[in-house]
């Protein structure tokens, strides 16, 4: 968290008690905040203006009212006006990765490997360790050894050089990071954790993100509309991950060019798959290398991947689309991550 200041207190009373008062007044005086209010809000936050009580009373009645998209639409906004990202760098999908995997390794890495190769210009931000006991996306790239960002001069390196970037929320925004780590503190995740999905900090013309509960993707959806994002697919994945489950009906709320719709992606196996005693990350490698295969693998890897490209426009259907990643499944560099 930024060092605390201290504003100058309003007719006794500290400038930041308004935003939990209107979220904390009892079941018939208690609102949502406006957009403008939810910038202020998150403005203060950021710039370390919050005493750290207010911070936690904030955050846990906003978990129990559970935020509204235009309370999303002025956190992200403060966010990134925080973060003051570089608008020179070009990225065709803004992918966030903030969940981790316990039951499924995280076959959509190898999705957006597979996008990347095939000229698609993507980048990822995610965070690490803040739950126990599950796999992170940077633990993840680390082993494979492909290499992660510190900041912007090296994402633009990497998107010119591979067409994929990963940078930690730790980078991209510390004080984000530092409220995401009170989550074992609190007992539960906080509305950072909705926040950071939208975020897009370079304005990326199109974004993928997941939801761990599907009443969520409405908000996110309406969210993006707000924040004039005009091409976004948000859908309840793998874990909260963006990955598609190839046992289960896929929901997925969208923005096309602008307008919200929605489309589903039926399943495409039967039955529950068993799940694995523990995440090998050399099963990643090794099932890239075509050395190790597993249908279930295989198939959310390339639905994954097909989502991502009917959102980009490149096929016109969900069967054009699933084709066209199931070839390029078939026809990747296998060597890459030799």
């Amino acid at each position: 968290m930024s060092q605390l200041k201290k504003p100058q207190l309003v007719n006794g009373e500290h400038p930041f008690a308004q935003y939990v008062r209107i979220l904390g007044k009892g079941k018939t005086g208690t609102r949502s905040l406006s957009k403008e209010e939810a910038y202020q809000a998150m403005r203060m936050i950021l710039a370390g203006e919050a005493e750290e009580v207010q911070l936690g009373a904030f955050l846990m009645l906003l978990r129990v009212k559970e935020e509204s998209h235009n309370e999303l639409t002025g956190f992200v906004s403060a966010v990134k006006h925080h973060i003051q990202a570089p608008s020179s760098i070009s990225v065709d999908i803004d992918w966030s990765s903030y969940a981790g995997k316990k039951r499924q390794l995280p076959w959509f890495i190898l999705s957006c490997l597979l996008l990347a190769e095939n000229g698609v210009r993507i980048y990822m931000h995610g965070a690490n360790g803040h739950t126990l006991g599950r796999l992170y996306t940077e633990q993840v790239l680390n082993q494979l050894n492909l290499p992660i960002a510190c900041n912007w001069q090296q994402v633009e390196q990497q998107l010119d050089d591979s067409c994929f970037s990963f940078m930690s929320l730790q980078e991209l925004c510390p004080e984000l990071q530092a409220i995401m780590n009170l989550r074992n503190q609190f007992g539960l995740r906080s509305p950072v954790h909705t926040l950071s999905r939208l975020i897009n900090p370079l304005n990326a013309s199109h974004s993928m993100q997941s939801v761990f509960h599907p009443a969520y993707g409405e908000s996110h959806q309406l969210a993006a509309l707000e924040l004039g994002q005009a091409n976004a697919a948000v859908f309840k994945g793998e874990g909260g991950e963006i990955e598609r489950r190839p046992e289960a009906n896929c929901t997925v709320k969208q923005v096309i060019n602008g307008v919200a719709t929605e489309e589903v992606w039926p399943r495409v196996i039967e039955g529950r798959q068993q799940q694995h005693e523990t995440l090998d990350i050399n099963l990643l490698r090794q099932c890239w290398q075509g050395d190790y295969r597993e249908e279930y693998a295989e198939l959310a890897i390339t639905g994954t991947a097909a989502i991502a490209l009917k959102l980009l426009g490149k096929a016109d259907s969900q069967e054009q689309a699933l084709q066209l990643s199931k070839q390029m499944w078939q026809q990747r560099n296998k060597k890459r991550l030799a």
